[in-house]
């Protein structure tokens, strides 16, 4: 099961450093509602355009009514297919709202309250197929961002060539490396953030 090898490897990761791992898979960062609207507002005006020459009856009394008409089902679609959604939104939207909801997930799962100041996350967002991996201030004391962002880089390439799993164990060993150069495990070293897959809170 792969939950549990990526679990197993977060354990053995931290088997050598007194940093503490965690992961965490959202189905998508944002719901980028304005992309959906741009969508939807585009694909009916096309489709209408289309009906209208097809129909020939190309004036705008005939052309807005079939836009307001198609543009529900236009909206439907974009809501059951999520990934229609990303061209519209934008590379630098996509980037920065899964940049975002990576940063509240490491506050909202309490990653900061390691006792060095020494968790990492390593967040995966499976809509946008984007990564972001955040280490706490203890962590980027020692260790330059550069070296997580080609990471993140490594299991995003991954995850669109399906293979997620295996990917991201071995980006989990490769954080546990780095960790350990910097903060080997100590005799006292106790785990202090879940080795299990995190995920979003259920809604209330």
């Amino acid at each position: 099961m792969e939950q549990e090898r990526v679990r197993a490897a977060v354990a053995q990761a931290e088997g050598i450093t007194s940093g503490e791992i965690a992961t965490m898979v959202v189905d998508s960062s944002d719901s980028y509602r304005e992309a959906e609207i741009l969508g939807a507002v585009l694909l009916s005006g096309l489709l209408s355009v289309m009906i209208a020459v097809v129909i020939h009856h190309v004036t705008i009394w005939s052309y807005i009514p079939l836009v307001i008409l198609i543009y529900f089902p236009s909206w439907y679609l974009f809501r059951l297919v999520p990934r229609l959604k990303l061209p519209f939104a934008g590379r630098r939207r996509v980037a920065e709202a899964v940049r975002e909801r990576a940063v509240r997930a490491f506050y909202e799962k309490e990653l900061y309250r390691t006792r060095e100041e020494t968790g990492i996350l390593i967040f995966i967002s499976l809509l946008e197929r984007k990564v972001w991996i955040l280490g706490d201030r203890g962590i980027n004391e020692k260790i330059n961002p550069d070296f997580w962002q080609k990471l993140a880089a490594q299991l995003a390439g991954g995850l669109r060539e399906g293979r997620a799993c295996e990917t991201l164990c071995t980006v989990i060993a490769g954080c546990s490396a780095e960790l350990a150069r910097h903060f080997p495990r100590r005799a006292d070293d106790r785990n202090e953030l879940r080795d299990e897959i995190l995920t979003e809170r259920p809604a209330p």
